[in-house]
C-alpha cells in the first residue's frame, strides 16, 4: 500500500504558507486550483521544502506572491533552485507596455526625411556631374579632334529625327484641344476671335518647348539610362577606363551635344504643329480662313515670345541628358537595377523640367519679357 503524498501547501503555521513537494509543469494546474483558496492573512511564504522546481512552478509561486502583495525578494530558495528562480523572476517582473495606437505619423516623418535626404544627395550629385561634364566639354571644344562626330550625329538622328512624327502629332492634337476649349469658353463673351492669341502665346512661350521636353524626358532620358546602364552591367565602362579612355567624353558629351542641338529644333516644330492644330479648329468651328488666322497671328504675336520659349530649350536639354546619363552610371550589376534607374531618370527629368519651366515662366512674366 503506497503512502499518501503530502499536500503541496501547509497552512499549519498562522500567517505562513509552507510550500513543499514538486512544483513543476505537470502539477501546475493542480497547484493553481490549490492556490485559488482563501488563506486569510499571509505574511510569509516558505519555499525551503520545495523539492523539485521548474520555470512553470516559479511562475505559479510568483503569481501567488503578487496576489498576496508580498515581495519576491523575501523568498529563501534552495541553492539548486536559486539561479532558475532569479532568471524567471527577472522575466516575470517585466511588465508589458500597453499597446499604443499607431497612426503612422512616425513612419510618415521617417519617409519624408529619407526622401528629403535623397533629393539633397541627388541634387549634389547632379551638380557635380554637371561640372564634370562641362569641364570635359570645354576640353573637347579646345581640341575639336577629340569630338566624336559620328556618335553625335547618330544620337542627333536618334533623339531628333526619330522623334519628329510623334512630337508633331502630339503638339497638333494638343493645339486643337486648346483651341476648341478656348472657343467654347470665349464664345459666351463674343470673343472667340481671341483664340488665335491663346494658341499663339501658349505654344510659342510654353507648350511647344514644354511638351517637347516632357516627350524627350520619357523617350530619350530612358534610352540614355538603358544604354549606359547595360554597358555598366556588362562592365564595358570599366573596359573603357582600362583602355585609357574617358567615359564622360566618349558617352556623355555626344548625347549632350545631340540634345542641345535637336531640342530647340523640335520645340520650334512643336510650336508650329500646335498652331496648325489651332488653325484647323478655327477653320472648322469658327469658319475662319487660314489667311485671316495668319494675319491676326502676325499682328498680335511678337518674335520675343518665340525667343522666350526657345531660350528654355538648351536648359531642358542639358537637364534631360545629364540625368539620363548619370542614372545610367549608377546602374548596378543586375537587370533589375537597369529598370529601376531607367524609371528614376524619367521621373526626375520630367519633374525637374516642369519645375524649371514654372520658375522660368514666373521670371519672364515678372521681367516683362
Amino acid at each position: 500500500m503506497s503512502a499518501i503524498p503530502a499536500a503541496p501547501i501547509d497552512v499549519s503555521v498562522p500567517g505562513t504558507l509552507r510550500l513543499r513537494g514538486a512544483w513543476t509543469l505537470p502539477e501546475a494546474a493542480t497547484l493553481e486550483r490549490e492556490l485559488s483558496r482563501d488563506f486569510g492573512r499571509v505574511e510569509r511564504v516558505d519555499v525551503a521544502a520545495v523539492e523539485r522546481l521548474d520555470s512553470a512552478g516559479v511562475v505559479v509561486i510568483l503569481r501567488l506572491l503578487d496576489r498576496l502583495g508580498l515581495d519576491p525578494a523575501t523568498l529563501d530558495w534552495r541553492q539548486e533552485h536559486r539561479a532558475l528562480a532569479q532568471t524567471v523572476g527577472r522575466a516575470f517582473a517585466i511588465e508589458p507596455h500597453p499597446l499604443r495606437r499607431d497612426y503612422g505619423v512616425k513612419a510618415l516623418v521617417e519617409r519624408v526625411g529619407h526622401a528629403v535626404h535623397e533629393v539633397w544627395a541627388q541634387g549634389r550629385m547632379l551638380l557635380g556631374f554637371l561640372g564634370l561634364s562641362l569641364s570635359t566639354l570645354a576640353g573637347v571644344l579646345l581640341r575639336p579632334a577629340r569630338l566624336r562626330l559620328t556618335a553625335t550625329v547618330h544620337h542627333m538622328e536618334q533623339v531628333g529625327l526619330d522623334a519628329v512624327p510623334l512630337t508633331a502629332l502630339l503638339s497638333f492634337m494638343i493645339g486643337a484641344v486648346v483651341a476648341f476649349l478656348g472657343i467654347t469658353v470665349l464664345r459666351d463673351f463674343g470673343a472667340e476671335v481671341f483664340v488665335v492669341e491663346l494658341v499663339g502665346f501658349s505654344f510659342l512661350r510654353e507648350f511647344g518647348v514644354l511638351l517637347t521636353a516632357i516627350l524627350l524626358a520619357g523617350r530619350t532620358a530612358s534610352a540614355f539610362t538603358a544604354q549606359i546602364g547595360a554597358m555598366k552591367a556588362r562592365e564595358e565602362i570599366d573596359a573603357i577606363r582600362t583602355l585609357g579612355l574617358d567615359p564622360i567624353e566618349l558617352l556623355v558629351i555626344p548625347r549632350l551635344l545631340a540634345l542641345l542641338v535637336m531640342l530647340p529644333l523640335l520645340s520650334f516644330l512643336a510650336a508650329l504643329a500646335g498652331i496648325a492644330g489651332g488653325l484647323v479648329i478655327c477653320m472648322l468651328e469658327m469658319g475662319m480662313s487660314p489667311e485671316a488666322f495668319v494675319v491676326r497671328l502676325h499682328e498680335t504675336i511678337q518674335l520675343r515670345h518665340l525667343v522666350t520659349g526657345l531660350s528654355k530649350a538648351p536648359v531642358f536639354a542639358a537637364v534631360i541628358a545629364l540625368i539620363g546619363c548619370l542614372e545610367g552610371f549608377k546602374v548596378g550589376g543586375t537587370a533589375q537595377s537597369v529598370g529601376e534607374r531607367t524609371t528614376s531618370s524619367v521621373v526626375q527629368s520630367i519633374s525637374l523640367v516642369i519645375l524649371l519651366d514654372a520658375v522660368a515662366a514666373v521670371f519672364f512674366m515678372e521681367m516683362g519679357w
